[in-house]
Parts: structure tokens; C-alpha cells; sequence
């Protein structure tokens, strides 16, 4: 039996029809579906579907596959555990491929009960608009710090095309396209974007988003990809305390590390059920262990908490949810 836990209806699969078996997997896809719509041609398109193990077994996504060449998918994180994450992650191959085109790629899992789930891609490769590279990449960079990249946009076609202006979702970045040459159709122009320093620490999947005067296809998404690394960082990113009976106590440990020496000056918790050890934290060191302590409550059903943690620094280290699941007394 594959088991939701307390608070959620139990699903059944000893004896199940088809229909019903491909339901429990495809719940742990919030989305199934997505549309690139009108992309550049050599920009990176990806989109990741991302899955989450709602279920107390493991669950193993084993392979996919696409029914065409214009997308390339993969797995990742594909042996989930209670509450982990990972992700289908769809490629348009837009370096190949031009026009409308769209995709079903077949998700099989194997574990812990054979099930196949489907998603969807669809989008429409422009063959005269060529973003070079294919991305603004900026790789690992350090938080606090603001830091610009440019890209070239280029466009064959008619003589009158502009990009009208830049749009950002993301309010730490930034960016402005500049005019370079324009001779006889062929146009280009400078993407300048810049990340700023109060850019919160963690991966940066953003697209900005070129306005440009063609009626047709008046919006063009350019990807904006890398990692912001915190002065200090902690791991696990998020912890779970496992599957406890009431009164049971469970201790894991975080490691909180740093490039320098530092100080944890405290830990909190808004629920007390969670203890800290800070006690051998107060000497300057660039890797510190601490001991989590959680004591389940009678309650039965699943915990879901957030963790902070204060150094001597002057910042405070990203945020952690704490996970437990509390099991109904026998």
C-alpha cells in the first residue's frame, strides 16, 4: 500500500484500475503542461516540472522520454524520499529547431508501483531573432556583490525592427537593450543586465522579457541562470526529522559553514518542540555542527516549521524549513 499521510485521504494500490494508478502519480505534479511561446532561435528554452513525494515510500522517477526531437528532457533527483523534490526537465532544442513545435514527454516511475505520467511543451522557434550566447549566464557569484553580463540579440528582417523595451519580473535584475548596428535588415542589439547586491542567495532562473514592434510576435523571453552564494550556507536546505510517534524524540544535525570564522550567535524556531545545541558555537570557526532536537507532540499529522539562524556576520543565513511527520498513535 502506498500511504498520504495523517490528514490526507489514504490512497490504495493493492487492487487498483488503470486509470486510478496513473492518479497517484500524476498528483505529485503541481503542472503538467507548458508553452514556451515564441522563443529566439540558439536561446536556452527550459522549463522543469517539478515533482514532489507526497508519499511516506520512496518513489523512483526511473526515465522519460519525448515523442520529439525538438525537445530534449532528463530527470533530475530522481529517487525521492518523503517530501523531496525533483524535476523533469524539458530542453527545447531551439538551436535545430524552428517554427511551432511541441512535445509529450512520458514520465515512467518504478517505484514503489509501476506508473507512467504525461506532460506537455509546446513553442514557436523564431528564425529571425538569434540570442547569442543562448543565455545570460553568471554562474556562481557572491551575494552582496552587484555584477553585470550582456548577451547580443540579432534580428534578419525588416529594416524597421526595434526592441521597444526590456522587462524584468525579478526585482534585483535589471537590464536595458542598446542598439549596436543596423544595416540593410540586419540588426543588432547589446543586452546589458546587471544583478544587484541585495539579491537574495539561491539559484537565479529568470527570464527577461524584449518587447519589440513586431505585431506578430511582440514578446521575446531571454533566460537569466546562476547561483547567488551566501556569505554563509547551511546544509541540509531543508530538514526532515522523519515519521516519529508521540513524545518521541529525534536529533539531526545542521552544518553551517562560512569561507571565514564565524560565530553562531543564536538559532530559532517559532515552535518550541525544536531545541538547538549552540553550545560549542561560540568559538570563531569556518564549519560549525548543530544538533536539532524534535519532540513530537500528540497531535498526529505533519509538522512544518522555519528555522533561523543569526551569526556574527551582521546577516542572516538563508532561511530552512523543518519537516516532520507525527504518526497517529497506535
Amino acid at each position: 500500500m502506498i500511504r498520504r499521510f495523517v490528514g490526507v485521504v489514504a490512497l490504495s494500490l493493492i487492487v487498483v484500475t488503470p486509470s486510478l494508478g496513473q492518479d497517484w502519480a500524476q498528483k505529485m505534479f503541481k503542472v503538467t503542461d507548458h508553452d514556451f511561446g515564441s522563443v529566439a532561435r540558439g536561446a536556452k528554452a527550459e522549463f522543469s516540472f517539478v515533482c514532489e513525494n507526497i508519499f511516506l515510500e520512496d518513489v523512483h522517477l526511473a526515465s522519460v522520454r519525448t515523442s520529439c526531437g525538438c525537445t530534449t528532457p532528463r530527470v533530475e533527483n530522481g529517487l525521492l524520499k518523503t517530501y523531496d523534490k525533483g524535476a523533469i526537465v524539458a530542453h527545447f532544442n531551439t538551436d535545430s529547431f524552428t517554427g511551432p513545435h511541441g512535445a509529450t514527454l512520458t514520465v515512467t516511475i518504478d517505484k514503489p508501483f509501476f506508473a507512467e505520467v504525461q506532460l506537455h511543451v509546446k513553442g514557436d522557434i523564431r528564425n529571425d531573432v538569434v540570442v547569442d550566447p543562448g543565455s545570460v549566464q553568471y554562474g556562481s557569484i557572491d551575494q552582496g556583490i552587484a555584477y553585470d553580463q550582456h548577451v547580443t540579440v540579432n534580428y534578419g528582417g525588416s529594416s524597421g525592427w526595434q526592441i521597444l523595451d526590456v522587462k524584468s519580473f525579478n526585482p534585483h535584475i535589471s537590464a536595458k537593450a542598446v542598439e549596436a548596428s543596423r544595416t540593410d535588415g540586419q540588426i543588432s542589439y547589446t543586452l546589458n543586465v546587471r544583478v544587484d547586491a541585495k539579491t537574495p542567495a539561491g539559484y537565479l532562473n529568470d527570464h527577461l522579457i524584449l518587447v519589440t514592434n513586431d505585431a506578430s510576435a511582440s514578446q521575446i523571453p531571454v533566460l537569466v541562470e546562476g547561483q547567488v552564494m551566501p556569505g554563509i550556507t547551511v546544509n541540509p536546505t531543508a530538514l526532515f526529522m522523519g515519521v516519529v510517534q508521540p513524545g518521541q524524540k529525534v536529533t539531526k544535525q545542521l552544518v553551517v559553514k562560512s569561507k571565514k570564522p564565524f560565530k553562531i550567535l543564536g538559532v530559532s524556531c517559532e515552535d518550541k518542540s525544536f531545541q538547538f545545541d549552540t553550545s560549542k558555537a561560540s568559538t570563531p570557526k569556518e564549519l560549525h555542527l548543530v544538533p536539532v532536537t524534535f519532540t513530537a507532540g500528540a497531535d498526529a499529522g505533519k509538522v512544518m516549521k522555519t528555522i533561523k539562524i543569526t551569526t556574527d556576520q551582521g546577516q542572516m543565513t538563508p532561511e530552512l524549513a523543518a519537516y516532520a511527520v507525527v504518526a497517529a498513535a497506535h
